[in-house]
């Protein structure tokens, strides 16, 4: 995992000794690339069920690469099981409003992802969409009547040519590939079809997005362009589903971006970066009226770098998440005192999610010692259970011992970063050293 800091320059040491490759029952280069990554977690409507994404390494004598499957499991810790299979991943899923369906997305057609949904009670999954282009993010509508999605305008006749005849070469930045949103019905009509409606015919790149509770807008922020330095342009605006109509909500000098529908619908958090933006940033969280106005900045976090996960679900906090030195803190600032409160007291670093409910955190975990699991908790009390144990023969292994350290830079601020022991290693003894620099400017991992 990878997170974002401005006051912390985070260095990673790793002592390395030979013996710890020696050593069948320790690590070794093949067992980093057999480690299953996990993400995605998604606790139901219901907070009975989760669902999750388990990554994994397909080696064989024809086949070189990574697949991602969905698993179903209680969220007692039980029962967990994959729901999708074949030689193409499947990603992203998400619980429909009533919890009896699942939507994900799929590359299974064409390499390219298209929305599938299939029946929690089982049977083969259904697709939604066969498009031309590729579905990024999606979201259910409140009623799971619709749902929006992202796609990146598709491939001309010539680049698709040229891709199949290997004549793939590129021009850095250059035919850049918008994403724009669309909106879907998700039962057919009396064709037995379902059409898109293109919503953003505008030139600019669609990123994060929102429903609200009522159905009748979606929050968006786009960039415009799509490429990478053009983060700085980002605004957040609203789109009338109905009638296509868009209004500016926020178009600062600052990148506005991430913006979260409240659950009555009445307020938008939005993070909002320093201004002139950078891309060692400093950003704060706004909320700003959903009919528009000034945004009211709130107070600003540990490390200048808050993800917001959700709204509570009596509107008075916002959940966030941001790296704190060396693991993650997960946040919640009251929007009308500013207090933050922090619910992590934990190593490792991890991401959350909360269910439609708003009670109920998926969580991806690990640590230096501990592999990648999924995790769920109540809101009102973090007390995570583990779900996943797809790494648990790595979780039997010999580790080594790693601790933080700390130290004053130059300019007095405190730097902090991981020292790794080799397996078996003695006090006063000497052993080879690897230093292992985080390359920045303003990163941690």
């Amino acid at each position: 995992m990878m997170f974002f800091t401005r006051k912390l320059v985070v260095l990673f040491l790793f002592v390395v000794s030979a013996a710890i490759f020696a050593d069948a029952q320790n690590w070794t280069a093949e067992m980093q690339v057999k480690t299953k990554a996990v993400g995605s977690p998604m606790v139901s409507p219901d907070g009975k069920r989760i669902i999750y994404t388990v990554n994994d390494a397909m080696m064989t004598a024809d086949k070189s690469e990574f697949i991602t499957q969905i698993w179903l499991a209680n969220t007692d810790g039980t029962n967990a099981f994959q729901i999708t299979f074949g030689d193409k991943s499947s990603t992203n899923p998400k619980w429909s409003p009533d919890g009896n369906w699942i939507a994900f997305t799929s590359n299974r057609n064409n390499n390219r992802n298209n929305l599938y949904v299939l029946r929690v009670g089982g049977g083969e999954a259904e697709a939604l969409t066969d498009l031309k282009g590729s579905v990024g993010n999606f979201e259910w509508s409140a009623d799971g009547n619709w749902i929006v999605y992202t796609m990146t305008d598709p491939k001309t006749d010539d680049e698709e040519k040229n891709d199949k005849g290997r004549n793939d070469f590129r021009y850095v930045d250059e035919n850049q590939k918008m994403a724009r949103l669309y909106v879907m019905p998700v039962a057919k009509d009396a064709n037995g079809k379902r059409e898109s409606k293109k919503l953003t015919a505008e030139n600019y790149n669609v990123g994060g997005f929102d429903w609200s509770p009522d159905g009748k807008t979606i929050v968006f922020n786009h960039t415009k362009t799509s490429i990478a330095n053009d983060w700085t342009t980002s605004d957040v605006s609203l789109i009338d589903v109905a009638s296509g109509k868009i209004t500016v909500l926020a178009n600062t000098t600052a990148a506005e971006n991430s913006p979260k529908y409240s659950p009555d619908g009445k307020w938008i958090a939005l993070l909002v970066s320093d201004n002139p933006p950078r891309w060692a940033q400093d950003n704060k969280i706004n909320v700003v009226a959903a009919t528009g106005g000034t945004p009211k900045a709130l107070t600003t976090s540990f490390d200048g770098q808050p993800n917001i996960v959700d709204w509570s679900a009596d509107g008075k906090m916002i959940y966030y998440i941001e790296a704190k030195g060396t693991k993650t803190g997960l946040y919640a600032i009251d929007v009308t005192t500013d207090k933050i409160t922090e619910f992590s007291e934990t190593t490792g670093v991890f991401g959350v999610t909360m269910n439609a409910a708003r009670n109920m955190f998926g969580i991806a975990w690990q640590s230096s010692i501990s592999p990648p699991e999924i995790y769920v908790s109540a809101v009102n009390k973090l007390a995570p259970v583990q779900i996943s144990r797809v790494n648990a023969d790595l979780a039997k292994m010999t580790m080594p011992k790693t601790e933080v350290i700390k130290w004053k830079s130059s300019d007095g601020r405190e730097i902090e970063g991981l020292l790794t022991y080799p397996i078996g290693y003695q006090t006063g003894q000497k052993v080879p050293m690897l230093l292992n620099i985080h390359g920045g400017p303003a990163g941690v991992f």
